[in-house]
């Protein structure tokens, strides 16, 4: 098999040098171009010295052609970009797997009214396959264009799935509780973000609505076949990497054994971990890998599950994910190229 031809649609956020960190030791991977209009000309390695001997391209302007020339184009952008990007790419031939929310939401009208903006390819958000393999596998395999889905929606959905598609809690009372590191926020320098603005603090955001809120609820809704009404509260957690995700659901059916109902979801997915009973999961044991731990407790015995899910906002919540959609794509083993083993301490 010749190797993958991959580009980079801005590459110079945490996204796009995670992109290239996991894409540069795939070995089934060639990088052909990372753009970034403002950086065009510079080397990767005078930006990220942790690529040093392993990336030796430089930042090239998007607008110059090359990334027509790849076999597949990853989109590291703010919301808004690649969707300018991707009629021409697909009239191309070249797949593209996009790591914003510009393709997740398949109500153009509920897009644009929690994006603030007109989409500029309305017509192609019925042809992308939302990326979360635990769910769209066999999709994902045929797919052109591939909605990553972003980081909270990953955590949140595969903590609630396995209790969903059983039928078996309240739809109109799940609650989210997620925390998350800085590193979400993105790259930009902002003063919400800044180190002594997040360091020793503790705070919630975005409470009144989040952008994931909708990307969430039509996930949970097409699994359940009818609507769902959840509370989702986001946190800034005080640190680089992770996810933390405190679920709850009312219980419809209290003898179901939820440990061995996620256990038996997920006994075939290489990248969701079910761990014992009693456990604790901890944003440390994820982070650099692409997988996602959960725990499942009903406490006292009582009708409301409390649903532990931690990953890495950057692997699993983000590149990791894409490059798992890629493998699925091109026919590769879903690990190839992402399992790595979480660094510790």
């Amino acid at each position: 098999m010749n190797p993958i031809k991959v580009g980079i649609i801005g590459g110079t956020g945490y996204t796009g040098v995670e992109l290239l960190r996991i894409l540069s030791a795939h070995p089934e991977v060639k990088l052909s171009c990372i753009t970034s209009r403002s950086e065009a000309g510079t080397a990767v390695t005078e930006m990220f010295a942790s690529l040093r001997g392993h990336v030796d391209l430089s930042f090239t302007d998007p607008g110059e052609g090359q990334l027509e020339q790849c076999d597949v184009v990853f989109a590291a952008t703010p919301n808004g970009v690649a969707m300018t990007h991707a009629r021409g790419l697909l009239e191309a031939g070249v797949k593209i797997i996009d790591l914003s929310a510009d393709f997740r939401i398949k109500d153009v009208a509920l897009w644009e009214k929690w994006y603030g903006m007109s989409h500029a390819a309305a017509e192609l958000i019925e042809q992308a396959v939302y990326g979360l393999p635990e769910i769209n596998r066999k999709e994902i395999a045929s797919a052109n264009l591939i909605a990553n889905p972003g980081c909270y929606p990953t955590a949140v959905q595969l903590g609630f799935l396995p209790m969903i598609e059983a039928g078996i809690v309240d739809l109109q009372s799940l609650i989210a509780d997620a925390k998350s590191g800085i590193s979400g926020a993105g790259r930009k320098a902002a003063v919400g973000s800044a180190f002594s603005e997040c360091s020793d603090s503790f705070k919630a955001y975005g409470v009144d609505g989040h952008r994931h809120l909708p990307e969430i609820k039509q996930g949970l809704a097409l699994a359940a076949g009818k609507p769902v009404d959840l509370v989702f509260t986001p946190h800034l957690l005080p640190l680089i990497r992770g996810i933390h995700a405190t679920l709850y659901a009312k219980l419809d059916d209290t003898s179901v054994d939820l440990q061995r109902l996620f256990e038996q979801r997920y006994a075939n997915e290489q990248f969701v971990d079910v761990m014992p009973a009693g456990s604790h999961p901890d944003t440390r044991s994820v982070r650099g890998t692409n997988m996602c731990r959960i725990a499942v407790y009903r406490p006292q015995d009582g009708n409301t599950a409390v649903i532990l899910s931690v990953e890495d906002n950057l692997v699993k919540g983000a590149a990791g994910q894409a490059v798992q959609n890629m493998n699925i794509m091109f026919g590769l083993d879903e690990s190839t190229g992402i399992d790595q083993i979480a660094l510790v301490p």
